[in-house]
């Protein structure tokens, strides 16, 4: 892997810092521009192929917006993503719904606004249809347990809360046409921040070689397959890029091999990449607030877990550039902390910096996906900003940090 980029320099931080204190995020938009336009340009070949961004991922209509003006539908997993889509401009076949353990009012959001339900689990369609309604479009998630291997983020399919098993995807699809719908779709996602460029056409060959079973056994003609997401990026120093180029020839292959001639072509491809295409574009800022020297050394931020639980809650790493000292040797080790109440809240353990210095602003690289999105307000701590680093150079915010009003706005404090 290259050297970590930076898209600013030590000087325009320093200057968005004076309107907007630390710690915050900031993405930005040329970058996540480009990597959209790099996935729609490798699947050109495919017929009817669309990237539905996983909001999950970066919950934020400016993001959602600049994906919009792109050609990006929206996967949606929940109520408020549902909402937050449809207030940023998209309905009907620009979303689809992928969500587990479904709340009725979930689904009737979804049909309401069109999206593509996607089921998780086939006692849903008799769930669906006493509180939505079932739709004439709709698409079923497969699980391939044991068939397949999964990776440490989301296990093994086997052991995954997801999806139908393969019975239930025959028996779920003649169901499904009795109760009238007529349009289909099959859905798969079984690994998470995979860099195994083969893994993923092996997905495509998986579904593609599904979908031709499900005709023969059950007359259903699937039209579209979700190949799922799952792309992982290089976090680490050692870990190289997946090649979207290359991935896109296999399933080209593939396709080719076995839809082309078949019942099923045309068969759409549609994917649901939130990493790849805003996990490199973030990062998040942060300044040294003490420097602690006991059994170990430590860099206490004046960020924490809240802001970043990935390194917490995967062992993940994350890249970290100190702002001014990216020359000098990096001959301190440390562990770089947070001020929560949990020995874990650490972004780094034992990383080899440049010797730092309160007030040092870090950078934390990476951050694009999962990052703000999972913040928390365990310790009453308050997340922070997002800010937008647009194509002209200027910075937006596009969420202010929260307060502490904010924090108790939805509590029922006891009289006195």
């Amino acid at each position: 892997m290259g050297a970590k980029e930076l898209p600013f320099t030590k000087e325009q931080i320093e200057s968005i810092i004076r309107d907007h204190p630390t710690p915050f995020h900031i993405y930005d938009e040329d970058a996540i521009r480009a990597n959209v336009r790099r996935l729609i340009k490798a699947f050109d070949w495919a017929h009817g192929f669309k990237e539905y961004f996983a909001v999950k991922a970066t919950p934020n209509p400016h993001i959602l917006k600049i994906l919009h003006e792109e050609g990006c539908g929206a996967d949606c997993s929940s109520l408020a993503e549902l909402v937050l889509a449809e207030r940023t401009g998209l309905a009907g076949g620009e979303i689809v719904f992928t969500s587990n353990d479904t709340p009725a009012v979930e689904y009737v959001k979804a049909k309401q606004l069109g999206a593509l339900i996607n089921l998780d689990d086939i006692s849903h369609i008799d769930f669906l249809e006493r509180t939505a309604g079932i739709p004439e479009s709709i698409s079923c998630r497969y699980n391939p347990g044991p068939l397949r291997s999964g990776n440490a983020i989301i296990g093994n399919p086997q052991e995954a809360k997801y999806g139908f098993t393969r019975e239930q995807i025959f028996e779920g699809y003649s169901v499904l046409r009795k109760k009238g719908v007529r349009s289909f779709g099959l859905h798969t996602m079984v690994a998470s921040n995979e860099l195994n460029n083969q893994y993923f056409i092996d997905t495509a060959v998986m579904l593609f070689e599904l979908a031709l079973e499900v005709f023969e056994k059950t007359g259903v003609r699937i039209e579209s397959v979700n190949l799922g997401g799952g792309f992982g990026i290089p976090y680490g120093p050692e870990d190289e890029p997946v090649s979207i180029e290359l991935i896109s020839k296999g399933i080209r292959l593939a396709y080719d091999e076995r839809i082309k001639n078949s019942p099923l072509h045309p068969l759409k491809i549609y994917m649901e990449s939130g990493r790849l295409i805003t996990g490199p574009c973030g990062f998040l800022v942060s300044k040294v607030l003490h420097l602690k020297d006991t059994y170990k050394k430590y860099a206490g931020l004046d960020s924490c877990m809240a802001n970043l639980m990935r390194p917490a809650v995967y062992g993940a790493y994350h890249h970290i550039t100190v702002l001014g000292k990216e020359h000098l040797p990096a001959g301190t080790k440390y562990d770089v902390t947070g001020s929560l109440c949990e020995n874990n809240d650490k972004f780094a353990i034992d990383r080899m910096l440049p010797k730092l210095e309160p007030g040092d602003i870090i950078v934390i690289h990476d951050t694009g996906a999962h990052g703000h999105a999972m913040g928390f307000n365990y310790n009453g701590k308050l997340r922070s900003a997002e800010l937008l680093l647009g194509t002209d150079g200027t910075v937006k915010l596009v969420r202010r940090a929260e307060t502490l009003d904010d924090y108790f706005a939805t509590l029922e404090f006891a009289e006195r």
